[in-house]
């Protein structure tokens, strides 16, 4: 297929069995049909059919954008994708209302190129694909982990080489004053809303956390991806026993003594504190080199401000 049409494997393993693939003038339906030097291969690709979900004139954050792409700093609160549950109000509706009719046609649907995710309660930065060629490259980059991720954490806690419990635990290991968490992630065998650790299945995770600043009885810590499993840093976090501020599903309701500083903004925080505060990536078509950032959010400076106060 040429270059432009952007059609994926599977994309192409779907349009044989629908009847689009003719081998000399001839239909063929089965995969597996031999073919032969000379046999005259017609493709037929339908344009691609509009999605039910609505165009919302929602406001964006937008940091770039071009004919192939645009990348958002996502509010927390905002789902990327509708789902039953919320099915407007999303970052996709947002950028149906911006697009107009320049979409991704990627799956035969017409859509925002959506090739990755934050949590609804994580903030910070992600990139979404306006054309085909653009979904592919950008979904290759993610496929093969060349895409630079670095977020910014407020976790209980210090994460420090020193600690022997921190040594001690299986999958942990340290690069000079660099925390490194390598574990299988698979999802939960009784709670299928979340990820558990695994040193045999699942899937390879790797994230690197490096201690920015303490902050009294919490730190502000980056934290680079490896891999991008869903959940991986709050899950990752949590194993090291870590667990992000306000994570009520990987934090255990982790709460702080009401006589500790800040203990009533830590308390009180009403979300994980995790924010997408870089990527890095090859624009797709131009082959420029990229690189965002999103400074730390509103909330987690009054965190931050509120335990410095309260700690003097």
């Amino acid at each position: 297929m040429p270059e432009g049409e952007a059609l994926s494997r599977s994309r192409l393993a779907k349009l044989i069995p629908a009847g689009a693939v003719a081998v000399n003038g001839a239909v063929v339906t089965d995969p597996k049909v031999k073919v032969s030097e000379g046999d005259v291969v017609e493709i037929t690709v339908e344009d691609a059919v509009e999605v039910d979900t609505q165009p919302e004139n929602i406001p964006l954050d937008i940091l770039f954008e071009d004919e192939d792409l645009i990348v958002v700093n996502k509010p927390a609160g905002m789902v990327v994708h509708p789902a039953p549950g919320s099915p407007s109000g999303t970052l996709v509706n947002a950028l149906l209302h911006h697009f107009g009719g320049n979409l991704s046609g990627v799956g035969g649907e017409k859509r925002p190129g959506i090739v990755h995710r934050i949590d609804k309660d994580t903030s910070g930065i992600l990139v979404v694909a306006k054309s085909d060629r653009a979904h592919h490259g950008l979904a290759a980059q993610f496929a093969d982990h060349s895409m630079e991720r670095e977020y910014f954490a407020v976790c209980h806690g210090v994460p420090d080489g020193s600690d022997p419990r921190l040594r001690g635990l299986k999958g942990i290991s340290f690069e000079g004053a660099t925390l490194k968490i390598t574990t299988q992630l698979a999802r939960h065998k009784t709670d299928r809303q979340r990820q558990a650790v695994l040193f045999s299945g699942g899937r390879h995770a790797v994230t690197r956390v490096r201690v920015i600043r303490a902050h009294g009885p919490v730190a502000l810590v980056a934290c680079r991806l490896e891999t991008g499993r869903t959940h991986q840093i709050r899950v990752h976090m949590s194993h090291a026993g870590h667990a992000l501020v306000g994570d009520q599903t990987y934090g255990g309701r982790r709460r702080v003594s009401d006589k500790t500083p800040g203990s009533t903004a830590i308390n009180g925080f009403p979300r994980q504190a995790l924010h997408a505060a870089s990527l890095g990536f090859t624009h797709p078509v131009t082959k420029e080199t990229l690189r965002f950032e999103a400074p730390l959010p509103d909330d987690f400076q009054a965190l931050l401000g509120e335990i410095a106060q309260e700690t003097r």
